[in-house]
């Protein structure tokens, strides 16, 4: 009788499940410029399951306030010296492309929690759950033609941001007869944009895009309407939150946005994919952090864990977690995800495409009585 009982807790233990702890390096400006963004960023990850994929997981986290110098070296020690399997962040553009370069020369899996274009082609451990700004911009481009919109003045950050918003408006305004009249640009640390402004008030736009993120966009809101102008102001979906409300005041009301549905999900028909999700994360965050506490990049966090709680299941079953190979088939399971519904859209990602969001991923905002609401 000992016999068998002895094989059988030998095949009990044989059958057991494998679990084995997968480890991601989270890389979050959560100081300097960007600070606004990156600490909703960064609250995401205490609500976070203590599992992904089914396996045990340590979320290893990193503040490169918001600096890309410090992200470089941030993402080189978690790789080598934590052997994290993935990394997520950063939060800002600049510091996720200087991240970028790193995990694609230590072939280590990347979620960007920040959007740029990085070609699959050149860089196929990168990935990012934020909609890119040419399909925001598209949004913008629409409503400014259904406002009759046809001149613009753009004043951004100088910077690959600032850079990227410009683009992705330009991208769509000459086909919907929209022209660039003047184009300005700051830093992020800059106290004033007055001479920016007056150059724009100058050439009488019939509204101005803002090429800024966090809290740093407030500067260009505020201070043309100190400046009198009381045209159309369009923001994009790096700006939305609640912290810019705060910074920027009554100067905000009838700012214009694009962003994901989770902000709105209350207001959203039961039809729009993201909205179930939306409504769960909502109720988690706030949960926690109190009510009207949500913010766009607190949801952004999310989608990458949902990416990355797929990707870790498939992968598992090809690869043990802290080896080359676990890290290639994660890479792989995250190409090969197909409508992964978040709360900022549906993912689906390809060998060509690593962000993969359609116009699910998009909705107007603008601010009525100190709060971000859909524009219907």
């Amino acid at each position: 009788m000992k016999k068998y009982l002895g094989c059988a807790a030998v095949f009990v233990i044989l059958a057991a499940p494998a679990y084995a702890q997968v480890k991601v390096g989270v890389i979050i400006g959560a100081t300097g410029p960007g600070a606004s963004l990156g600490i909703p960023y960064k609250s995401t990850f205490s609500l976070l399951p203590k599992t992904l994929g089914g396996q045990p997981v340590e979320y290893i986290q990193r503040d490169d306030a918001t600096d890309p110098t410090n992200g470089v070296k941030f993402a080189r020690d978690l790789i080598v010296g934590d052997k994290v399997d993935l990394i997520i962040g950063s939060s800002s553009t600049p510091s996720s492309i200087a991240i970028a370069d790193v995990a694609a020369q230590l072939k280590t899996p990347q979620i960007a929690l920040a959007s740029f274009s990085a070609a699959a082609s050149r860089n196929p451990w990168v990935f990012t759950v934020v909609q890119p700004a040419d399909l925001m911009m598209g949004a913008v481009a629409d409503d400014m033609k259904i406002h009759g919109v046809k001149s613009v003045a753009f004043i951004g950050f100088s910077d690959s941001w600032g850079d990227a918003v410009l683009s992705g408006f330009k991208a769509h305004a000459a086909q919907d007869g929209i022209k660039v009249v003047a184009e300005e640009r700051y830093s992020r640390l800059d106290t004033s944009v007055v001479g920016q402004v007056l150059k724009v008030l100058s050439v009488n736009p019939d509204a101005v895009v803002v090429g800024g993120s966090g809290t740093p966009a407030a500067l260009p809101q505020l201070t043309l309407r100190e400046h009198g102008y009381t045209g159309r102001i369009y923001h994009n979906h790096a700006t939305v939150g609640k912290d810019i409300l705060l910074v920027g005041g009554r100067s905000w009301e009838g700012a214009l946005a694009p962003t994901g549905p989770v902000l709105v999900a209350d207001q959203l028909p039961d039809s729009n994919s993201s909205k179930k999700v939306s409504l769960e994360f909502t109720t988690l965050y706030q949960g926690t952090y109190g009510a009207n506490s949500l913010s766009a990049p607190a949801a952004y966090s999310y989608d990458a864990y949902l990416l990355a709680n797929r990707a870790v299941g498939e992968a598992i079953k090809k690869a043990k977690p802290g080896t080359p190979e676990f890290r290639q088939a994660l890479r792989d399971a995250l190409e090969e995800g197909k409508e992964v519904v978040g709360t900022h859209g549906v993912y689906n990602m390809t060998p060509t495409d690593h962000v993969a969001v359609d116009k699910r991923a998009v909705v107007m905002v603008h601010v009525e009585n100190g709060v971000w609401r859909l524009v219907k």
